[in-house]
């Protein structure tokens, strides 16, 4: 039995438990959003070694970062590495995007030292699999090694799987009926059209879409229905192509969720930021309110070098208009490999992005957390902010470049330091007044 037909009857599995507890909320509370698919608790059933975590309505925000090879740097040792930086950085789940080397290999890597849920898109490994020995085309990709793949990384516990289910040759001919900048960006989506094209046959994985529901409720693998369809470019947010593919989706999350199979949905991409909140409230009615998994979005296309940044704006504003997951992006997207130095920038990034959104939408803990460093700074307690920061290696860096670690103030105003001067120049009834408890903080009394 799948987590959703245990809560359904009645019972709350241990993982959905352990993951409440690790959330703050109660076991009860998240069981209920589980069950009606505002939320997932992601934990393949032979998965070893890691700690289920969920997602969706209510939650802390959470981040994923992509790792993986590709044809021109293939070493997994260098993978271990980014995965080491991701993890230290913060990141609450990984995707394994490799495209070269030995697939297999490297994931199982991988999974073998991550504590974290991790991803796939199984069908770069499907890709691999026919041009490999066999020395294929890549067009020559059958249905039955499709799905072959998805299966065998099931069983070695995967946890999510990013497949690309809402591509349908209606909505081809939508997407097609227009003009777009960027045509179609997702690797696995611009495969998946062209052999469309090419065989002049539906999507695989939507034709049999329910052999795919087997296979998730077997092993308990969350579906991550991607968005093939997502805008590369701010000029084609929005449009008929994306909204097409997002309605199939809604579609194929009822029919998951009817059979037991727990559902997330992918979603841009490039967004203008007055476009943001509209494309947050779109998914959630016309998906039923499955987590929202987005890729930054990302609110201008001029910044490659600084694209974490962009990311972590529209991110920001994405999650508190009501997405789940933030999938981060590197100062190296659209122009290589990111690097360990890459992954821990775009990870850190994007944990700011999330938490600045739980802060505003009152997520447990979220302000607490920002009013202990309020509170440390009053206090002039460096080692205090340190310890509470979102990256204590980097907020360490600075603070021992700037000044000798027996001095309470910084550089930048020394002995003029507000807080200093304003605390010596108060009396002892002004200076500690006590501090006001979190809710009348946030001015709820």
């Amino acid at each position: 039995m799948t987590f959703i037909d245990q809560l359904k009857g009645g019972s709350i599995p241990d993982p959905v438990a352990a993951a409440a507890r690790a959330e703050g909320v109660d076991p009860s509370h998240l069981a209920e959003l589980v069950k009606e698919g505002r939320a997932i608790v992601c934990l393949n059933k032979v998965r070893k070694g890691c700690k289920p975590l969920a997602i969706g309505e209510g939650l802390r925000t959470k981040v994923n970062a992509n790792i993986g090879t590709s044809r021109d740097r293939n070493d997994p040792a260098e993978e271990i590495v980014k995965l080491k930086a991701a993890l230290d950085a913060g990141a609450d789940t990984m995707m394994d995007l490799s495209t070269g080397g030995d697939l297999a290999e490297i994931r199982r890597a991988i999974m073998a030292q991550c504590p974290v849920p991790i991803g796939t898109v199984p069908i770069y490994q499907a890709i691999a699999d026919t041009t490999g020995p066999a020395g294929k085309d890549m067009f020559e990709l059958d249905a039955e090694t499709i799905f072959k793949v998805i299966e065998q990384q099931a069983r070695e516990g995967v946890d999510f799987m990013t497949v690309h289910c809402g591509i349908t040759q209606n909505g081809v001919e939508m997407l097609e009926s227009q003009r777009r900048v960027l045509g179609v960006v997702s690797r696995g989506g611009s495969f998946t059209v062209a052999w469309m094209r090419k065989h002049g046959q539906e999507n695989p994985l939507y034709a049999q879409y329910d052999r795919l529901i087997e296979i998730c409720r077997e092993y308990e693998v969350v579906l991550s229905l991607g968005d093939g369809f997502r805008p590369g470019a701010g000029a084609d947010a929005t449009d008929r192509g994306q909204i097409h593919e997002l309605m199939t989706l809604g579609d194929l999350t009822l029919r998951a969720r009817e059979a037991g199979v727990q559902v997330m949905v992918e979603g841009p991409g490039h967004v203008p930021m007055d476009q943001i909140e509209a494309n947050m409230l779109l998914q959630k009615r016309l998906c039923h309110n499955a987590p929202f998994y987005v890729l930054g979005p990302l609110v201008t296309d001029v910044a490659p070098g600084y694209d974490h940044i962009t990311s972590a704006i529209g991110g920001a504003m994405a999650a508190r208009a009501g997405a789940d997951i933030l999938c981060y992006v590197t100062p190296a997207e659209h122009l290589g490999l990111p690097d360990a130095k890459d992954v821990r920038e775009g990870v850190i990034a994007s944990r700011i992005a999330a938490h600045a959104a739980d802060v505003a939408n009152g997520v447990p803990g979220a302000a607490e957390w920002d009013l202990k460093m309020s509170r440390a700074r009053a206090a002039l307690d460096w080692e205090g902010q340190i310890a509470l920061s979102m990256d204590p290696v980097r907020a360490r860096e600075l603070r021992s470049r700037a000044m000798p670690e027996n001095e309470d103030v910084c550089t930048m105003c020394g002995e003029f330091c507000a807080v200093k001067v304003y605390n010596e120049g108060c009396s002892h009834e002004v200076k500690s007044p006590g501090y006001p408890p979190i809710d009348v903080v946030r001015g709820e009394k």
